[in-house]
């Protein structure tokens, strides 16, 4: 049994970024944890001791644009070639060879962009939430648009810059409980409820978020913290990763159809829109994903499933890294 692991370390490393916030715990092989939209390196709190007791470097990053990251200016800055090359520096500034990388939401596509891209520096890779799509297929901004009908998708609103800031900045606070809430498993809106990835003709996303009580696994000192770092920073750096789906679509049509070989893990929750809009995605993980030895879909669970179930997806996630080749 490993020996009970140091408290979390906060470091500040250069990346191509500038400079990469990280938190560390533990000691062993190295994990590194990649968060998602609109989350912080706190989403991972539940993991890092966890995989630090069990005998592992957990590395949980704010993601460039996030925290105490650097936050570029100029939107081309967010594209995903970007973000794995801050993956890189990440582990060559600890001193390490190599990594498991494990991602949450988009922080699943940066985690499987940097297996794809950069096979020699990540063994193997965990995908939270959103399943494996390769590369390719329709134009990202093209396919959005076409769906929702009278509806707008949330990602295709999110593309101009300034639109969606505009109703999120003043008041940061509500409008993260809102979301937490409307893709939280107990609080989501009931069945027939109009949905909250979709924006009403001249409305806002949170006219469809549920309102009161927040979801159980978020208390309100975990809602200050995020919310307190988007209040410091903004939410544009943030947002600037769906600005650069295209230019993703066009840097990596090399990659377009290409499989994730390495050793893999998908684990998501059932009531997560995301699972089960790309439950297509899921049954084609044997020719996407060849290298898949772990997958689980929770029920009760929605979209922020390692803090919806910390324990179970701290099992999960050692059972499987305890599993991997040396």
């Amino acid at each position: 049994m490993p020996a009970r692991a140091a408290n979390p370390t906060h470091r500040l490393i250069p990346a191509p970024a500038g400079r990469i916030h990280l938190v560390e715990q533990g000691t062993g092989p190295m994990v590194l944890l990649v968060h998602g939209f609109p989350e912080s390196w706190y989403s991972w709190r539940h993991q890092l001791p966890a995989l630090a007791a069990a005998g592992y470097r957990a590395v949980a990053v704010d993601v460039r644009g996030y925290g105490r990251s650097s936050r570029p200016g100029d939107v081309a800055a967010y594209r995903m070639r970007e973000l794995v090359a801050d993956n890189v520096a990440v582990v060559r500034a600890l001193g390490e060879e190599s990594a498991a990388v494990v991602g949450h939401d988009w922080g699943a596509g940066i985690a499987a962009h940097s297996a794809l891209l950069e096979p020699e520096v990540f063994r193997a890779v965990g995908m939270l939430s959103v399943p494996y799509t390769p590369p390719g297929g329709p134009r990202p901004t093209e396919a959005f648009a076409r769906m929702g009908g009278d509806d707008e998708f949330y990602v295709s609103y999110f593309q101009r810059p300034g639109r969606a800031e505009a109703e999120i900045e003043p008041d940061v606070r509500g409008w993260l409980a809102g979301l937490y809430a409307a893709l939280s498993a107990d609080t989501m809106p009931a069945p027939g409820a109009p949905d909250p990835h979709f924006v009403g003709r001249g409305g806002t996303m949170r006219e469809r978020f549920p309102g009161g009580r927040l979801p159980a696994w978020l208390g309100e000192e975990d809602l200050d913290v995020y919310a307190g770092e988007f209040e410091r920073t903004g939410l544009t750096g943030a947002l600037n990763r769906y600005r650069n789906m295209d230019r993703d679509w066009e840097d990596l049509t090399d990659l377009h159809g290409a499989p994730v070989t390495q050793p893999s893990l998908f684990a998501g929750g059932r009531k997560d829109a995301s699972t089960m809009w790309l439950s297509d995605a899921i049954d084609a993980y044997p020719a996407t994903l060849p290298g898949l030895t772990s997958c689980h879909l929770l029920d009760d669970c929605g979209h922020w499933v390692q803090q919806e179930r910390p324990a179970e997806v701290n099992r999960i996630l050692t059972d499987w890294l305890g599993a991997l080749p040396s």
